[in-house]
C-alpha cells in the first residue's frame, strides 16, 4: 500500500493512524505505517515531553508526528476562569440533576477532573509544539482548521509536513491557501468533530479542490478493501483513529467502555454537541440523549461545554457508570468487535487490500490467475 505521499515519508504502507495513546502510535510506526500522537490532553509539556521520549525510543527507527488542536481563531486574555463564569447556572444544576438521576458518586476531595478544554487553547497547543519540535517528527497536523502562518513556517524550516482536516472542499482550498502540505477529508462517518459530508462524496471532491496536494480519506474506513476504494478516489492513504480503540495496546482505563465498544454496532453512534459544544461523533449514551432531550437545557458553545461537563465526564469513566458511558468514535465501531494486537490489525488491512486489488484487476481482465 504505496503511494508517492508514503514513499516521501518512507513509510511501508500509507496508513496514517491518529491515537492518543503512545503504545499505539508507536506500533502502527512498527507495523508499517505511520503514527499519530494526539496532543490534547497533554496540559503540561513535561507529560508530553516524558510520552515522546518513550515514542521516540520504541519506533525503531521509524517517523511518526503529532496532532494537536489549535483553534483557527485566537482569543487574547481570555483565561479559564473567566470563561468558566461564563456558564449558566441553569446548566450547572442540569449536570448535577443528570448525574444525581443515575447515582453517580462524587470524586474524592481535592481531586481533579482528568479532562479539561485547556488542551484546546492556542496558548496550550503552543507550548506543546515548543517541546514536540525538539524531536524529529515527521507530519504536524491540526485538528480545528489550518494552522497560524508562522507555525506552518516553523515546521517548514524543520523539514515537518503540515496537515489539516477537512470536511468540505471548501476548507480544503483554504488549507491549500494556507500553506499546508496535507489535506485530510474527513466525512462524516468519522469520529470526533466531523462535517456532515460522507466520505465517498468528500474524498474525491477535496482531491479534485486541491490538486496535486496528497489528500488523505478518513471516516468510516476499517478495512483492507475501504482503504484500495479510498485510494481509488484519489487518495494517497488513509487516516485512521477509532479502529485503534480496541486494540491490546490501547490505554482506555474502563473495561466496561470496551465491552461498550465491542457490543455496538455501525448505528450505534451519533453526532451530538454533548462533549465539546461542536458536533463530534460518539457512542450514543442516556447522557448524549440527556443533552439532545428538547426538554433539557441544551447545549453551550465551544468551550463552554467542555468546561461544563469535564468533571461529569471524569465522575462517569472513573465509577463505570455504563449507562451514561461513551467516548468519541466512528461509525466503524461496527467492525470493531475483537481486542486484536495493532499488528494484527495491519495484516488484516493489509490481506483485504489484496484481495480487492485482485478483485479490481479480474474485472477489468488484468487479473495473473
Amino acid at each position: 500500500m504505496q503511494t508517492e505521499l508514503s514513499k516521501k515519508l518512507g513509510v511501508e504502507h500509507a496508513i496514517f493512524g491518529f491515537t492518543p495513546f503512545p503504545a499505539v502510535a508507536a506500533a502502527i510506526s512498527r507495523a508499517g505505517g505511520f503514527g499519530v500522537l494526539g496532543a490534547v490532553r497533554y496540559t503540561a509539556p513535561d507529560d508530553l515531553k516524558r510520552d515522546l521520549d518513550w515514542l521516540e525510543a520504541n519506533v525503531d527507527g521509524k517517523p511518526y508526528g503529532l496532532d494537536v488542536v489549535m483553534p483557527a481563531k485566537k482569543v487574547e486574555g481570555v483565561t479559564e476562569a473567566d470563561v468558566e463564569a461564563m456558564i449558566p447556572e441553569g446548566h450547572r444544576q442540569y449536570v448535577k440533576d443528570t448525574l444525581a438521576k443515575y447515582g453517580v458518586p462524587e470524586l474524592a476531595q481535592g481531586e481533579v477532573s482528568g479532562w479539561r478544554i485547556t488542551g484546546w487553547m492556542e496558548r496550550v497547543a503552543r507550548t506543546q509544539l515548543d517541546v514536540a519540535f525538539d524531536y524529529p517528527i515527521k507530519l504536524l497536523a491540526n485538528a480545528l482548521g489550518s494552522l497560524p502562518g508562522d507555525v506552518v513556517e516553523r515546521a517548514h524550516d524543520q523539514g515537518v509536513l503540515v496537515a489539516a482536516l477537512a470536511g468540505s472542499a471548501r476548507h480544503a482550498r483554504k488549507h491549500a491557501e494556507a500553506g499546508i502540505d496535507i489535506v485530510v477529508a474527513q466525512g462524516y462517518e468519522a469520529g470526533g468533530h466531523t462535517g456532515d459530508i460522507a466520505s465517498m462524496v468528500l474524498t474525491p471532491e477535496v482531491v479534485d479542490a486541491v490538486d496535486p496536494l496528497p489528500v488523505l480519506a478518513a471516516g468510516g474506513i476499517g478495512s483492507g478493501q475501504q482503504v484500495a476504494a479510498a485510494l481509488s478516489l484519489g487518495a494517497q492513504g488513509v487516516w485512521l483513529g477509532s479502529l485503534w480503540l480496541t486494540t491490546t495496546e490501547a490505554e482506555l482505563p474502563s473495561p466496561a467502555l470496551i465491552r461498550k465498544l465491542l457490543a455496538a454496532g455501525s448505528g450505534d453512534t451519533v453526532r451530538s454537541r454533548a462533549l465539546t459544544g461542536k458536533p463530534a461523533r460518539q457512542l450514543r449514551t442516556e447522557w448524549t440523549d440527556a443533552w439532545d432531550d428538547p426538554n433539557g437545557p441544551g447545549t453551550l458553545p465551544m468551550p463552554l461545554q467542555g468546561l461544563l461537563v469535564a468533571e461529569a465526564v471524569s465522575r462517569i469513566q472513573k465509577y463505570e457508570v455504563e449507562p451514561l458511558l461513551g467516548t468519541p468514535v466512528g461509525q466503524i465501531v461496527g467492525r470493531m468487535n475483537s481486542e486484536r494486537s495493532v499488528q494484527a490489525v495491519f495484516d488484516d488491512l493489509t490481506r483485504g487490500f489484496e484481495r480487492a486489488v485482485d478483485r479490481i484487476n479480474r474485472i477489468a481482465g488484468r487479473s495473473q490467475q
